[in-house]
């Protein structure tokens, strides 16, 4: 579309740093600028390539941020592109009702924070007191690296320039922003808004607000483009209360709805639904064609009552979640159980004595022992491997003179534990049963992956585990593998 603009060689070098002077303004970051014929200006949007010719930025600001006129809103502009120009341009009414003021303009935080930005002026001129002699007689004070986040004057006390302002109001806009996002990435504790500056930062929270509704409009249009999945999923925090989250996922990402706390209310098949039809209501219905839950009974019967409301609708339970309930009902069998469970008297032993440990660390290459988590049963398994990579070292401790020597050798928890490592059946039990594991660990690691959908390796690596189990290990004794099949 800029084939017929041709830059021109009229220009002096006047102009040119007029030019440059004049290129303040945020938008100038996305335009492109040609020149055409007797040296006049096209402005270039970079996203959707509108040119117009004459005029300044601001129409092209006005095209930026969705604003309807001469040259239309741009469809393809960034949603925090968008943002930041409808902040420029109320940033710019705003300092046209200011012209008015004479040296000092409203402070926004308020005058508690008025009388702390005293309490700098104050200390500044200290500063200014303690300038060297050469610089006090030149009546010129070096410029720091934070000159340029205020704006400029032409001489002292006069009133800052109209462009000026604008762009010191937008460099301390994105200090701000730069500022609120840490904070919230940053979890921190909610008792840090009991400081006297957490005050003047609550402003950020309109801004974010703003933006994160921008990031929600732009997912839903891709909802309403290629549908997306709902997700609930349920889970109990240290105070056992009953949190259900409900995300929305789409090839664009996930979006986090809300989070319900369903402890006083009862989790039948009825409520339950009300709770997964005002999501799919928010989204919007046909927007929606899958619904995924746990495995539990009360999350079937709403996943049912979902397919008959809105036939297009489907409904499936976690492949997570059903991957765990396998390793929590293999975690029950007798001959793993006590596997596990003597497995754990040899961590206890390890973790309850100090100098034991201590000893341990001490062997080159040594890692933790991992340790069972209560609600994640794959975590047994990992326990179990963690525990076997560390049977050389275990069987060193106990077999070493520092420990036979020790009063440790003595206690009979300790004996117990000595002779479970010592032993070679329980060290073979354990590599057995992470081997057989191995395929569904890793099946769940791909359908616990974030990255990328899993459906489609679901039955293809179930077939797989299922094969590998019967077949992959078919020299292990009868007896052994029995409880697998």
């Amino acid at each position: 579309m800029t084939s017929n603009l041709t830059p021109s060689s009229g220009q002096d070098s006047t102009t040119h740093s007029q030019s440059s002077r004049s290129k303040t303004d945020p938008a100038w970051e996305h335009v492109s600028e040609e020149r055409y014929g007797n040296g006049r200006r096209a402005l270039i949007c970079l996203y959707c390539k509108s040119i117009t010719k004459g005029g300044g930025i601001h129409r092209m600001k006005l095209h930026l941020a969705g604003v309807k006129g001469d040259i239309g809103p741009c469809k393809l502009v960034p949603p925090d592109v968008r943002f930041r120009m409808e902040n420029s341009l109320q940033e710019f009414v705003n300092a046209k009702k200011a012209t008015k003021e004479a040296d000092e303009y409203r402070n926004p935080y308020g005058p508690n924070v008025s009388q702390f930005e005293g309490d700098m002026a104050e200390g500044e001129e200290e500063v200014q007191e303690m300038q060297s002699p050469m610089a006090a007689s030149s009546g010129k004070r070096k410029k720091s690296t934070m000159d340029k986040y205020f704006a400029p004057r032409n001489t002292e006390g006069a009133q800052p320039s109209m462009r000026g302002v604008l762009a010191g109001k937008e460099a301390t806009w994105r200090a701000d922003m730069a500022i609120g996002r840490f904070f919230y990435d940053a979890c921190i504790p909610t008792n840090a808004m009991n400081s006297f500056y957490f005050k003047p930062m609550l402003y950020l929270q309109l801004d974010a607000k703003k933006e994160v509704q921008l990031l929600v409009d732009s997912y839903r249009v891709i909802w309403a483009k290629v549908r997306c999945t709902i997700m609930g999923d349920s889970w109990t925090d240290n105070r056992q209360r009953t949190l259900i989250n409900f995300l929305v996922y789409c090839p664009e990402g996930i979006l986090f709805v809300k989070s319900v706390d369903a402890s006083d209310i009862v989790k039948d098949a009825t409520n339950l639904f009300q709770l997964f039809d005002e999501v799919i209501e928010w989204v919007g219905p046909l927007n929606v064609v899958h619904v995924v839950t746990d495995n539990a009974a009360n999350y079937v019967a709403p996943g049912r009552l979902i397919s008959q409301k809105h036939k297009h609708i489907n409904w499936s339970p976690c492949a997570a979640h059903c991957l765990n309930l396998i390793f929590k009902d293999i975690g029950k069998i007798d001959h793993v159980a006590e596997l596990v469970r003597r497995a754990s008297k040899v961590t206890i032993f390890v973790y309850n004595h100090v100098a034991l440990l201590s000893w341990l660390r001490k062997m080159e290459g040594w890692t933790e022992i991992l340790r069972p988590g209560a609600t994640r049963f794959a975590t047994t398994f990992i326990a179990l491997k963690s525990l076997h990579d560390h049977k050389h070292d275990l069987q060193a401790l106990v077999t070493s003179k520092f420990f036979v020597d020790s009063r440790y050798s003595k206690d009979y928890k300790s004996q117990v534990a000595v002779s479970i490592i010592l032993d070679n059946r329980f060290w073979n039990d354990c590599l057995i049963v992470v081997n057989l594991m191995s395929p569904l660990m890793r099946l769940l690691r791909i359908v616990d992956y974030d990255e990328r959908p899993s459906m489609g390796y679901v039955y293809e690596g179930m077939y797989r585990c299922t094969t590998f189990t019967k077949v992959g290990h078919s020299n292990i004794e009868p007896n052994r593998i029995v409880f697998w099949m």
